[in-house]
């Protein structure tokens, strides 16, 4: 398979969006957690959640990896 048609490793902007607010979730959880302070817990949980309905949006947007306003950078 050539690399020509690869869209690359989700490296979008949907997917980097979705993946950096999930992981700003997993570190709201993780405080949370050692403070043992629930509602931060489920605010974290929230967090996560809509990083992936985020993602998925932006994807369906058009700015995921197959997506017409995403433009690929040439790789080297």
């Amino acid at each position: 398979m050539s690399d020509e048609n690869e869209p690359g490793e989700g490296n979008s902007p949907a997917a980097w969006t979705g993946v950096t607010v999930m992981l700003l979730g997993f570190a709201v959880g993780t405080v949370a957690f050692f403070l043992a302070n629930m509602t931060f817990i489920w605010i974290g949980v929230a967090i996560v959640v809509l990083g992936a309905i985020a993602g998925f949006v932006l994807s369906k947007l058009g700015y995921g990896a197959y997506g017409d306003k995403y433009v690929r950078k040439a790789h080297d």
